[in-house]
């Protein structure tokens, strides 16, 4: 991806895995918001092995949008591949991901970005989620895991803001295809001289297909690499 002289403040990237109904809205979306901020941004769409027409679309909206631009994976490397491709591809000073679905709205970048000022970190958590019994359980489940295992785990569920200079700060480990490598970055900023705070945020249904994430493998998958973890911190 070509590299701009400078600095954007903000970095939204957008992770893509056959998301070919949804994308271009919340790219647009994202990309609305970011410049009614007026702040100087970058957006980048980690296209991660889509299968669809996720990648012609991405390619499309890097021609449309000035601010866009397009990092594919040739093949699905999984939410801790598309993370770890936008710690490298980023250059703002505040960094942001969110999932193409569009179940987070971009006004959270909105909330989040004036709490950078005594932060360094900002975590959204869904109050009030409207989810069934069993995700419910198995979300108190996972909390009790991760506390019996790494001590006090802040607030957060979906999406974040964090400074630049974490990634470089903070030596990552976690190489799995689950979310662990940022699992990993909260717990060694909060273990550090860092400011994080976690705040309430909106989720609101997929604009189209199914949830990549709430099925049995990708759980046993998340659980081997957090025990994984669990070895170096």
């Amino acid at each position: 991806m070509e590299q701009k002289a400078v600095q954007p403040h903000i970095c939204a990237i957008v992770m893509a895995f056959n998301e070919a109904g949804s994308l271009e809205s919340v790219v647009r979306e994202i990309d609305f918001v970011l410049n009614e901020m007026q702040h100087l941004y970058e957006l980048i769409i980690v296209n991660d092995g889509s299968l669809d027409e996720t990648g012609a679309i991405a390619d499309r909206l890097s021609k449309e949008l000035s601010r866009v631009g397009v990092v594919h994976h040739e093949i699905n490397q999984g939410l801790g591949g598309a993370y770890r491709t936008g710690f490298a591809q980023a250059r703002g000073e505040f960094v942001t991901f969110f999932p193409a679905d569009g179940q987070f709205p971009a006004s959270i970048i909105k909330q989040f970005t004036p709490l950078m000022d005594n932060a360094d970190m900002v975590l959204g958590y869904l109050p009030n989620r409207d989810s069934s019994l069993l995700a419910k359980s198995l979300s108190r489940a996972e909390r009790i895991l991760y506390t019996l295992m790494f001590g006090s785990f802040p607030k957060f569920q979906g999406v974040i803001m964090f400074r630049r200079r974490l990634f470089d700060e903070l030596a990552l480990k976690s190489a799995g295809r689950g979310w662990t490598v940022l699992m990993e970055l909260i717990i060694r900023a909060s273990r550090g001289n860092y400011r994080l705070i976690s705040v309430p945020i909106e989720m609101r249904p997929r604009i189209s297909g199914r949830s990549k994430v709430n099925n049995l493998p990708t759980i046993w998958s998340n659980l081997k690499q957090v025990i994984a973890l669990r070895r170096y911190l």
